[in-house]
């Protein structure tokens, strides 16, 4: 009987020279895979389920170059399964019927399953989504999804429903690193051949830019070395301006885990504090530039909405949220903008930091103070014994009252009339100021 190939090749030349190099560097079983310990280390489920071959269709959902498509090859091989790739960008229903019928034709012939692989599987309709759907039910197919986009929001539910979702995370820069070193080294099918030696700022640079990309990283890599050319030895040294010319990036001078990381986001901090909003863009744009993780600016301007700026401008937090939602939403580079929208409007807010000094007094007297009950009238009778002993005694129900407002002791006895929050006279403040004013009269001001 013939046996069929685990994997299609593509048309043309099948020498793995004619691939790019990422594709050529693709591990083919669990030992060559970084990334994603979470998943593949020994003992965990999913590669147990893998070993055993009693793995379900999943989704993988993860971002750009964290693994995806190679683990759906190792998959396929460590299973001795048909390996039936198709891209969502480009196949019809028509392919997809294709690949169902050769698997119906090979599931009796040799009873080898086939595993269909659809890469970017968010862009398949609910009609192309639909069309698949009986097969990997009856399993006619084992479907292997990837995506980089949240599947709750772009797979038919009855599909995801039938599916194991995992997540990949982004690779990290030590992953990325060691990735790229074994390229370099690589003799079969990396650039070990090549005597590849690369400067240690351009191996820093191309980590760095890479974004947790291995593709990226490779690719870059790949086009490096053949922009390098060999010495006398025949040795070609990739300079960082070469590194550079591949990623199509400059370098800037930044270090993520050093003092540029530190005095860059004080520079931030300290340039919305005082409401010059181009000075905060620019100090907002020479971190996203150098590659800082996006979702930490996202937090730190979080932590400044409710610091700097606080009940002066509540919308404050609400935009600083959003725009960590934003650029978790979409990424990089479309996310720049959400952050420099939020920077923009923090830098021009009305600033207050009563909230913080407000809490600050909170938690000195919280640490150095007694810790008070709370007043009978102040607790709720639950129990016919609770009411009997005091609970809820004299408690004065704000909405019975004109205004729904009435002065009652809301603090234990011993902190009665102390002040902790003292709003200023900036925004929205001036608002709260006037309410409280009415209420409590100046006891509260």
């Amino acid at each position: 009987m013939e046996k069929l190939p685990l994997f299609d090749l593509p048309e043309g030349d099948d020498s793995p020279r004619s691939m790019p190099l990422a594709a050529r560097m693709r591990p083919r079983a669990f030992a060559g895979f970084v990334g994603q310990e979470h998943l593949v280390a020994e003992g965990r489920v999913f590669r147990k389920c893998i070993e055993s071959d009693e793995l379900p269709s999943i989704i993988l959902w993860g971002p750009p170059g964290s693994g995806k498509t190679t683990l759906a090859q190792i998959i396929a091989n460590v299973t001795k399964s048909y390996f039936s790739p198709l891209s969502a960008v480009s196949a019809g229903v028509a392919d997809l019927r294709r690949v169902i019928a050769e698997a119906k034709k090979r599931l009796r012939a040799s009873g080898q399953r086939t595993i269909l692989f659809v890469d970017e599987i968010h862009r398949f309709n609910k009609a192309q989504q639909d069309a698949v759907l009986p097969f990997v039910e009856n399993g006619t197919v084992t479907l292997i999804g990837a995506t980089t986009e949240n599947p709750s929001f772009e797979v038919i539910a009855p599909l995801l429903s039938r599916c194991r979702t995992f997540r990949l995370n982004l690779l990290s820069e030590q992953e990325i690193r060691l990735i790229v070193e074994r390229a370099i080294k690589d003799e079969e099918g990396g650039l070990g051949e090549f005597k590849v030696g690369v400067a240690e700022e351009a191996l820093q640079h191309l980590v760095a830019m890479s974004n947790g990309d291995a593709r990226v990283a490779l690719n870059a890599l790949e086009m490096a070395t053949f922009a390098s050319l060999p010495d006398s030895d025949g040795q070609r040294l990739i300079s960082l301006p070469a590194v550079e010319e591949a990623l199509q990036h400059r370098a800037l001078l930044y270090d993520k885990s050093g003092d540029q990381h530190y005095d860059l986001i004080s520079a931030l901090h300290k340039s919305l504090r005082g409401s010059d909003p181009d000075a905060a863009l620019y100090w907002l744009g020479r971190m996203l530039e150098a590659g800082e993780d996006p979702l930490y600016i996202a937090r730190r301007l979080v932590r400044f909405a409710s610091e700097d700026v606080g009940m002066a401008d509540p919308q404050a937090l609400t935009i600083a949220v959003t725009a960590q939602q934003a650029v978790h939403f979409v990424g990089l580079p479309e996310g720049n903008l959400a952050l420099a929208e939020a920077v923009v409007y923090l830098a021009t807010a009305p600033k207050s930091n009563s909230l913080y000094q407000a809490y600050s007094r909170v938690q000195e007297d919280i640490q150095h103070g007694r810790n008070e009950p709370v007043p009978l009238h102040l607790r709720n009778p639950v129990t016919g014994l609770m009411r009997q002993t005091g609970y809820g005694k004299g408690y004065k129900y704000a909405h019975d009252y004109p205004g729904h407002f009435v002065q009652q002791q809301n603090l234990p006895s011993s902190l009665q009339g102390k002040r902790y929050y003292l709003p200023g006279d900036q925004g929205y403040e001036k608002e709260i100021a006037a309410r409280l004013r009415r209420w409590w009269g100046e006891t509260k001001l």
